[in-house]
């Protein structure tokens, strides 16, 4: 029997049952298109072809594109992400840490540097497509580094979020995957931006963060938590769904300088909860206080906020007002 000449795939050898290259790029969170073009351009193609024509990726291949994602999700220019994934083909050849930044200055965090935060971005939704954690934690790590919490969460997480829900509603349940695990990392760096408390008086009152009752989303509320630590203002964080007896009776029990209600939907709003808040009021007989109350949150759209409340529009304008409260 002849052996088989050389580039042409043996019987049940990896090139014969590896991934098409729509499988592959679907794996990755990019374009077909791109993924041949990388092959074309810069040689980040299989090892092997099925007929010495048709791409199939074997575990090795997809690992190469894999890094290339990695890096150029960093800022990585195309060419040196190529050379830098080809390398780690090789046997011995060091392996690039994911998340390696673009080489360059650095922008000083708030900073405006809108194609790196977009760019950023993309990355982060392209990462989470594929569910590869480890670049996520490196995108996000990386964005708070280069531009600050706030253009970090406004112009990088919020945009990697939406378009992961915008696939998420036009895929059915094919990407629930994806939006949970990108929304554990986003929460997971929030968390481990500032260590909570910092430079803050013991006895300082502290400001309520809570979602109302029947709303779930609280991203918002840990990075406005984050942004508070940044500013060494204390908080109270709740959570997701308070039920209405228990958020009142936590504004009784801490006394607190501002409670702020987060609801994403005007199906969760509710309005009366927020009056019962602002009038609520404690402190000794003839030093009494109330609570600022901001309403957070598109759900809070279409009314203007009435006494003792206040509906701001960013994450910025949030820690302005709450750093004002403390007379900061």
């Amino acid at each position: 029997m002849p052996a088989p000449s050389p580039g042409t795939p043996r019987p049940g050898g990896p090139a014969a049952h590896g991934l098409t290259t729509g499988a592959v790029a679907r794996r990755l969170g990019v374009s077909a298109t791109t993924v041949r073009s990388w092959d074309q351009r810069y040689g980040v193609g299989p090892a092997a072809r099925q007929d010495g024509r048709h791409r199939r990726w074997a575990p090795a291949d997809v690992a190469v594109l894999e890094e290339m994602c990695r890096l150029t999700s960093s800022g990585v220019p195309l060419a040196e992400a190529a050379r830098a994934a080809l390398g780690t083909r090789g046997p011995g050849a060091p392996e690039p840490a994911p998340g390696v930044p673009a080489p360059g200055p650095v922008a000083s965090p708030g900073q405006p540097a809108p194609e790196d935060l977009r760019r950023t971005s993309r990355g982060l939704a392209r990462a989470a497509v594929r569910l590869d954690g480890p670049a996520l934690d490196a995108l996000l790590r990386r964005a708070v580094a280069r531009h600050g919490l706030v253009p970090a969460w406004e112009e990088v997480m919020v945009p990697a979020l939406h378009a992961v829900g915008r696939r998420w509603e036009a895929a059915g349940d094919r990407y629930v995957e994806v939006e949970h695990l990108l929304s554990w990392h986003v929460s997971t760096a929030l968390r481990q931006l500032v260590p909570p408390g910092r430079g803050t008086a013991p006895d300082a009152p502290p400001v309520l963060l809570a979602c109302v009752p029947a709303e779930q989303h609280t991203l918002p509320l840990e990075a406005l938590a984050a942004g508070l630590a940044e500013r060494g203002l204390p908080t109270r964080m709740l959570g997701a769904a308070v039920p209405a007896e228990a958020l009142d009776s936590a504004v009784r029990r801490t006394g607190p300088a501002a409670v702020v209600l987060w609801s994403q939907a005007r199906s969760t709003a509710g309005h009366a909860l927020a009056r019962h808040v602002a009038g609520t009021s404690f402190g000794v007989r003839g030093a009494r206080t109330r609570p600022l109350v901001l309403l957070a949150g598109p759900g809070w759209a279409g009314r203007l906020p009435e006494a003792g409340m206040q509906r701001p529009g960013s994450l910025r304008e949030a820690l302005d007002l709450l750093a004002r409260r403390y007379g900061r």
